[in-house]
């Protein structure tokens, strides 16, 4: 592996970095073989690895402290808190209250006393940005956390986050976890910009675009695969698919497989420090190390754009972030007292 700075921390990480949210019930049941696949990742040179409170309520993060026991220190360990541990209101988002718990809850999972670094999982905008910039500083100066970074944050979000870090004397986000593949190009307008200009680094997720880059997903075909018992809508938008028709033939001409072809793309752009790869299986993780060395041409990453233009999403993601006005209406319209009259 030939090793990336994570932003200007100093960090050297892997281009490929380990995501862990397919370890335990949500993916792997087995505890034994999710380690094994952990131990092949390190093995092959991949020393990042992310993962979440939220994967498998807790059990991705037992079964990553578990796996680590003798070699913690030669990994860059990442981990998140936001979404919902629980039906308790408190025991979820930014807040002092829980970011401190759900920390502590964390590192005892993991079995260590620190994670590399500690990312907030998405915006609440509930909560002041000084409230969890602050508490964040706090956990840094405790010792039990390296760096902090946000995912998915809108980049008007990540920009507040910086000023308010400045003007308040805080530890600033050092990192941005936003979704990137061929098919959601959305960031490379606002979000990678902006991370560079700040000197965030990037572990962009589902480079893969949640199973469409695979090829496993093609259209006119009955999907009931694993990934589909999720639910995802996006594996059946149209317009998605036929990109991934126009994909396929593209890696075939280049000599490569769609999967390779994909992750090649998310570690190409020069603002992206490491593309999280998330294996089930270790037949999955082969496959993903196997392309690790791939490298796009100039030709082909301009038939790419001729597919995807720059800079632009083709369709959603199910599991991206949308600002609360872009889900709840009575957000984004005039109560009838407010209109003007006409």
């Amino acid at each position: 592996m030939k090793y990336r700075t994570l932003g200007r921390t100093g960090i050297k990480v892997s281009p490929y970095c380990l995501g862990a949210m397919m370890f335990g019930a949500a993916g792997n049941p087995d505890h034994g073989d999710s380690a094994r696949i952990i131990h092949r990742a390190l093995d092959a040179g991949i020393n990042f690895v992310d993962t979440a409170d939220f994967y498998s309520h807790g059990e991705s993060e037992e079964i990553v402290g578990k796996a680590l026991k003798g070699r913690r220190d030669d990994v860059v360990l990442a981990t998140k808190a936001h979404l919902p541990m629980g039906d308790d209101p408190n025991r979820r988002g930014n807040s002092r209250r829980w970011l401190v718990r759900a920390l502590d809850d964390s590192l005892r999972r993991l079995q260590t006393d620190h994670v590399d670094l500690f990312q907030v999982h998405r915006p609440a905008p509930d909560t002041d940005v000084e409230e969890t910039l602050s508490v964040l500083s706090d956990l840094m100066r405790a010792g039990k956390v390296r760096a902090i970074g946000s995912s998915t944050f809108p980049a008007s979000d990540i920009v507040e986050a910086q000023w308010v870090a400045e003007r308040r004397g805080l530890s600033r986000f050092r990192s941005e976890q936003p979704p990137y593949s061929i098919l959601n190009r959305g960031i490379e307008r606002e979000v990678l910009p902006v991370c560079e200009r700040y000197g965030m680094g990037t572990l962009v997720w589902s480079p893969l675009a949640q199973g469409l880059l695979t090829g496993r997903y093609r259209k006119g075909q009955q999907n009931d695969s694993h990934r589909a018992g999720f639910g995802f809508k996006h594996l059946t938008d149209e317009r998605r698919l036929d990109a991934v028709e126009q994909l396929i033939p593209l890696a075939q001409d280049a000599g490569m497989s769609l999967t390779h072809l994909a992750m090649a793309f998310a570690i190409a752009h020069p603002g992206v420090t490491s593309a999280i790869i998330g294996p089930r299986t270790m037949e999955q993780l082969d496959d993903l190390l196997a392309g690790a060395k791939t490298v796009l041409t100039d030709e082909v990453l301009d038939r790419i754009d001729a597919i995807v233009p720059p800079g632009t999403d083709i369709g959603t993601l199910d599991a991206s972030y949308n600002p609360p006005p872009i889900d709840h209406p009575h957000l984004r319209r005039r109560l009838p007292d407010d209109r003007p009259a006409t």
